[in-house]
């Protein structure tokens, strides 16, 4: 059995990159030409291939670490004596990589074209066209960077590309006005072929025809492999949101994306986990099981059966976003989103999206109630130490034994299952001055009322404060959002994913109640609950609120 040792290929005019990615383990069993580590620059990534199959003996490079051309990246053992790498540290000349994640085609290590003086000034209309990418054939078009009008600078990026094993940026060559996109959405695209007419004075870039360098010739052999797979049939269909070209392509290697497209997941709303916030195989497979729970597939398979044309929310068929210059019609001021409202905000328009939230709305009767809570915090003024007991900690209570008695509002979808959980942690929205936040009472059904008010108390003031730790806003199976303070009737909130249902609280009213014989004053509570339809029915939505509007209305049933 022989030993290989793997390096790093010639990368192109690139020095000390960073491995980002380690896509094999000892003992794995790779091919010829199988991807073994990503690594990147500050204009590419890419993915670094094996010269031959074997099995991994040892590796050699570590997340973070820095490599170049001839740093060895692995020990592999093979079994083929007659291999031309079977020479330690004599590899075959191996194949360039292809970059990936936005790099430029005129610092590519794709091909090795020869210096090409520049080109005389240009005036008027100018044709931009694709480069030499490399041996790529019929390319899609994922993503358009400038619309018709835009002012763009040389070498700025004009269209993503992306083949099987590379995503790209087709950049200009030249500065001037965007007159004309000659590409759209989902196009196919060559070495050669018109993207769009500039009008401009700037000297033109390397010339855009097609160069013949010998040092294209090894990256014909990976790239031929790969064109004579069968196509993804998502690949003509971006899964994130085109339009988004300022915060550009989400950060993933091309085998990741391969990846999510075959399951369908959309990229841009996946948490990365990798180095520098990188998504990961891992991070597609958690997001695939926990969040979209399958649902996703549903919205990708429309998209690929309607090809959208370009705007935000074009991936599901939607038309652009409006733009609107509201400065014409009078004055304004801009302030940006408070990190609180950015992060919520992408939340809540999944959730909005893609569960399938029905509201029902229902009166409570807490009279007798409120007069023991009244009466509670009364005898305890003296008391500088016990907490002022809220109706909200009853509620929370409360919910606790109807979670009980209707356990699947306690649960949470996994794929086909639903994970029923035998614990029970209420989230509850605090208003602050940045935003909403959901701080959660950890094991309500073991704790007292004064207990969880005094929890409240503290976590609400953390949440003032903006010093709430990411585990006290963890792990809450089911939310109450209250709107008891501010007023209002009723409302529908959205469902904190992956919890299955909310709870939606607002000022109780004195309303006449007919007892059999006059109309009594009584205090109601307006409820508003909320939940999945894919979990819960009607009837037992209906029942959930009967039962928690009977514990309200005589809270001795929490002991039964």
């Amino acid at each position: 059995m022989a030993l290989i040792e793997v390096k790093v290929p010639d990368i192109g005019d690139f020095d000390e990159v960073t491995v980002i990615e380690v896509m094999v383990k000892v003992g794995d069993t790779v091919k010829a030409e199988q991807s073994l580590i990503t690594v990147e620059s500050d204009k590419a990534s890419m993915e670094i291939p094996c010269s031959q199959a074997g099995v991994v003996k040892e590796i050699k490079v570590a997340l973070g670490g820095k490599v170049k051309q001839g740093s060895l990246v692995l020990l592999l053992e093979s079994s083929s004596a007659s291999s031309p790498s079977g020479q330690a540290g004599s590899p075959p000349p191996q194949p360039s990589p292809v970059p990936v994640e936005g790099s430029k085609v005129s610092a590519a290590p794709v091909a090795a074209a020869a210096p090409v003086a520049a080109a005389p000034a240009a005036s008027g209309p100018v044709e931009v066209r694709v480069p030499d990418i490399g041996d790529f054939k019929d390319v899609t078009v994922i993503e358009m960077l400038v619309k018709v009008g835009d002012t763009i600078k040389l070498e700025q990026g004009l269209i993503t590309v992306e083949s099987d094993k590379a995503s790209m940026e087709i950049p200009s060559s030249m500065a001037g006005v965007v007159k004309e996109l000659k590409v759209k959405l989902g196009d196919k695209v060559n070495i050669g072929d018109l993207v769009a007419i500039l009008e401009g004075s700037a000297p033109a870039a390397a010339s855009a025809a097609p160069a013949s360098a010998p040092a294209a010739a090894p990256a014909a052999a990976p790239v031929a492999a790969v064109a004579s797979a069968p196509a993804a049939p998502a690949a003509a269909v971006p899964a994130h949101a085109p339009g988004a070209a300022p915060i550009g392509l989400p950060h993933a290697s091309p085998s990741v994306r391969k990846f999510a497209r075959e399951l369908g997941v959309p990229l841009n709303e996946v948490k990365g986990t990798g180095l520098k916030g990188r998504i990961t195989d891992s991070d597609i497979q958690y997001f695939t099981r926990s969040v979209m729970s399958g649902a996703v597939q549903t919205l990708a398979a429309a998209a690929q059966a309607k090809p959208a044309s370009g705007g935000d929310g074009a991936a599901l068929g939607l038309i652009p976003w409006p733009k609107v210059d509201f400065a014409k019609f009078g004055p304004i001021e801009r302030k940006d989103l408070s990190r609180i409202k950015k992060i919520s905000g992408a939340n809540l328009l999944r959730n909005a999206i893609m569960i399938p939230a029905v509201t029902n709305h229902d009166d409570c009767d807490i009279t007798d109630l409120e007069a023991f809570r009244v009466s509670t915090n009364k005898e305890n003024e003296k008391n500088p130490s016990a907490a002022k007991v809220t109706m909200l900690a009853f509620l929370i209570k409360a919910c606790v034994a109807a979670l009980k008695k209707f356990p699947e509002f306690n649960s949470s979808l996994d794929g086909d299952a639903l994970v029923y959980k035998n614990y029970w942690h209420i989230g509850f929205a605090a208003d602050t001055p940045n935003g909403l936040m959901v701080p959660v009472i950890k094991d309500a059904d073991k704790k007292g009322i004064f207990q969880i008010s005094q929890e409240m108390g503290e976590l609400a003031k953390k949440a003032r404060d903006g010093k709430l730790s990411p585990a006290e806003m963890s792990g809450a199976t089911f939310t109450i959002s209250s709107l008891g303070g501010i007023g209002g009737r009723y409302f529908t909130p959205i469902i904190n994913a992956p919890e299955v249902a909310i709870l939606g609280v607002c000022r109780s009213t004195i309303e006449p109640k007919w007892d059999g014989k006059a109309f009594q004053p009584r205090l109601t509570l307006p409820l508003s609950l909320t939940w999945d339809h894919r979990v819960i029915d009607g009837a037992a939505a209906a029942r959930f609120n009967v039962y928690l509007g009977q514990i309200l209305g005589d809270f001795r049933r929490v002991l039964l």
